[in-house]
């Protein structure tokens, strides 16, 4: 390779690391609302998309457990009820924001506990009151029967 194509290359690399700088600058400035930090991307959108590449991957190594062993073997057996597992708190996360959503808050994410009853519910709010705060438990413990001591709800607030 010649000096010239080496001076080219490097510059366009250098070029582009500046302006990755200056984008990952320019998405995560904060802002101040009411004394507290808020940064401008979506925590919301960012939340759920690494939930779902997590989720996606958990799945692929369970469809290779899936495909090694045989259907009568205990292995395989396992797998699958796993993966049913999985999916059915993904349908419930997914009924669950829906359901928040509907109650007038701009956003929320529900996360489930795998090994555990823990129920973490963030929705897209700057304070929380207690009625409100009793509205989303009562449709938790309603919709898939979560007890009430296993529920813990934050506000977030993340503007879009």
């Amino acid at each position: 390779m010649t000096k010239k194509k080496k001076i080219i290359i490097m510059s366009s690399l250098v070029l582009l690391l500046a302006i990755t700088a200056v984008l990952n600058v320019l998405l995560a400035t904060t802002r101040s609302t009411n004394g507290q930090a808020v940064t401008t991307s979506n925590y919301f959108t960012t939340f759920r998309t690494e939930r779902t590449s997590t989720r996606s991957e958990e799945l692929l190594e369970i469809d290779k457990v899936i495909a090694l062993y045989e259907e009568d073997s205990d292995k395989y057996k396992e797998a699958v009820a796993l993966k049913l597992k999985i999916v059915e708190m993904m349908e419930k996360e997914l009924l669950l924001e829906t359901l928040i959503k509907s109650r007038g808050f701009s956003d929320a994410v529900v996360s489930i506990g795998m090994n555990s009853d823990n129920v973490n519910v963030f929705i897209n709010s700057n304070e929380l009151d207690y009625n409100t705060a009793m509205q989303i438990y009562t449709m938790l413990k309603d919709e898939v029967g979560i007890a009430p001591g296993s529920i813990i709800i934050l506000p977030v607030y993340s503007q879009v």
